[in-house]
């Protein structure tokens, strides 16, 4: 789709892709409506950003589903036909380290809140003459690495929910894409990622990256893409044959071993990157 017809409807658009995001899109000509937790943040970056209808805003959190019904109904009467799941929470450390709020939370944002979003919207999608379903997953939705049990989780289901549902309507008006962006320099990057990046060599891409990504991936259509080099590469051979890979990443796992107690530092014990 062209983004000068696109009427997207952003999620995490206060986080550090998401804001890169935003501006991307509107820089190409899409009206955006910017959905985040925080009413203050969201509509002083829709000022920054551009003049209403253009650009507009929703407040909403993902983790109460009476929230997402909400800003489904406001995307649909807003004319949304572009739908891009951004938002998602972190989730970095052993699995020892999570406890079940931590679990039900990571799943509800990161995976069942695109899945009720897109149910909700679907209807209003399939009338559009052309709309997209753009899911922001990560590379460890194709890659499980240790210290990334629970996040890997949720995007190995949002890239499977994207991949069934490309397939389920195909015959259809609505394109469902996948994109899995690399380590991305974000304020999830707290303190124990940046060790264990600098520990397992981890190439680490700017938001500005991913969000040009996304508008190409918005323009082109591509089903899936991936970025970055080996990690292209990577989510090949793990696709392919996946075990062939487990002695790849044991340095990850002795490093994320090596690391101090997230106990220790409870502020940095629930961050990763996008």
């Amino acid at each position: 789709m062209k983004p000068v017809h696109a009427r997207v409807l952003l999620t995490g658009a206060g986080g550090g892709i998401g804001r890169e995001a935003a501006a991307a899109l509107v820089r190409a000509g899409a009206a955006v409506l910017l959905a985040g937790r925080h009413p203050a943040r969201l509509c002083a970056q829709a000022r920054a950003l551009g003049e209403e209808p253009r650009v507009t805003w929703a407040a909403a959190d993902l983790a109460e589903p009476a929230q997402i019904e909400r800003l489904a109904a406001e995307a649909a009467s807003w004319g949304c036909n572009v739908v891009v799941h951004n938002a998602g929470t972190p989730a970095f450390g052993a699995l020892a380290q999570h406890d079940a709020a931590a679990m039900h939370r990571v799943l509800q944002i990161n995976l069942l809140a695109p899945m009720l979003l897109t149910h909700l919207l679907l209807p209003h999608l399939a009338r559009q003459a052309q709309a997209q379903v753009l899911c922001v997953g990560s590379a460890l939705g194709r890659i499980g690495l240790p210290g990334y049990t629970l996040y890997s989780a949720s995007k190995f289901g949002l890239r499977g929910f994207a991949e069934a549902l490309r397939r389920e309507l195909a015959e259809t008006s609505v394109r469902v894409q996948y994109l899995g962006p690399r380590t991305t320099h974000t304020d999830f990057n707290g303190e124990q990622v940046q060790a264990y990046n600098r520990a397992t060599r981890a190439a680490v891409d700017q938001p500005a990256v991913v969000a040009a990504a996304l508008v190409r991936q918005l323009q082109d259509e591509a089903a899936e893409r991936f970025l970055g080099f080996p990690e292209k590469l990577a989510v090949r051979i793990n696709g392919l044959a996946p075990t062939w890979l487990d002695a790849s990443f044991r340095r990850h796992g002795r490093s994320l071993h090596l690391l101090p107690d997230p106990a220790r530092n409870p502020d940095t014990s629930e961050r990763m990157p996008t």
